[in-house]
This record gives C-alpha cells, structure tokens and sequence, in this order.
C-alpha cells in the first residue's frame, strides 16, 4: 500500500535530508520508496520555507510529480502554518506530526496529531536545533511506516559514527516519547 509523506521545514532544517532518510529506512525494510524536495519560491534560501517529500509502498512506485495528497504530514517548525497551508490535500484521517512543545489546533477534527518536543530533543541530544532525526524516531513509533531498526541503519550508513550515534539519540528519544518501545 502506497503511503505519501509531505514535510514542510525551512531552508536549514534538514527537511531534504529527512525525506532521504524515510526513503532509505523503508529501503532498509524491505520497501520500495522514493524522495525528493521541492524548493520553488526561494527554498535555496536558509530560513525560506521548503518541502520535501516521499513515499513508501510494498510495490514498486512509478509516480513522479509533487505530493498534492499526502498521508502524513511533517512539520518542522510550526511558524511556517502562518505562510503555508501545511493540511492542504491531507487524506482524510491522515496523519500530522508537529515539532512543537505543545499541542497546536487543527481545524479538522479526522487528523490524528502529534505534537513532539523535537527542537528541545535535537539540542540535548546533539546541541544543535536540527530536528529531523528526531522527526524520524516519532514518525516510526506513530505511523509504524519505518522501522527504528531501519533508521538507526540508515543513519549509521549515512553519518561518521559520533554524529550518527548523537542522531540515533534523538531518533530513540523521540521515539519513546511518542509511544515507542525500545528492544
């Protein structure tokens, strides 16, 4: 079953990366899965907003164009809800996840959504406001698209190995916050 993945983020935020690291966790587990940013309107600006996107499937994926439908939405930084129409095309109980300390309100009652202190994990664990990789332990532990196993993989294979440990940090982190238990 095809599952879309919309991430808003802003130049900086690592959205590009994180769309890569969903696709080559799902890889890691046996799936077929495609990533790819789109950056019109400035997005190779730092700080100007950014979307990345990717998809899953147990089938091979022969789509190609931008995500207009998607599943799961990601949010880097909620700021960005004030420009973007970040819920735009959501399937109708799709799935929204927030880095934000709080819970933020939704217009549409069908979302399931997930507010997750990534900001605040990312700088305990690697001193930097660079969240994606904790977006990735929460989105394996809500939506169960993606294995913790596979994104400490892929993070392994992607980073040197005191960066990617410090990653896998905030991966775990927000992984048991949101529900996730660790074997």
């Amino acid at each position: 079953m095809l599952k879309e993945i919309r991430i808003h983020g802003r130049g900086g935020q690592g959205s590009v990366v994180m769309a890569e690291m969903i696709a080559c966790a799902a890889f890691e587990d046996g799936k077929f899965a495609q990533a790819f940013p789109y950056l019109g309107g400035g997005g190779e600006r730092r700080g100007a907003p950014v979307q990345a996107f990717a998809r899953i499937s147990d089938e091979p994926i022969r789509l190609r164009e931008k995500i207009q439908n998607p599943d799961i939405v990601i949010v880097q930084d909620p700021s960005i809800m004030d420009a973007v129409d970040v819920l735009k095309g959501i399937k109708q109980n799709g799935v929204v996840l927030l880095n934000s300390e709080t819970e933020l309100p939704m217009d549409r009652k069908d979302l399931q959504v997930w507010s997750v202190p990534a900001t605040r994990i990312a700088l305990e664990a690697l001193g930097k406001p660079i969240m994606n990789t904790a977006l990735l332990g929460a989105l394996a532990a809500i939506t169960g698209e993606i294995s913790l196993k596979s994104v400490e993989l892929s993070i392994r294979k992607k980073f040197p190995k005191e960066v990617a440990e410090s990653n896998i940090s905030a991966v775990r982190s927000a992984y048991t916050q949101t529900g996730g238990v660790l074997s």
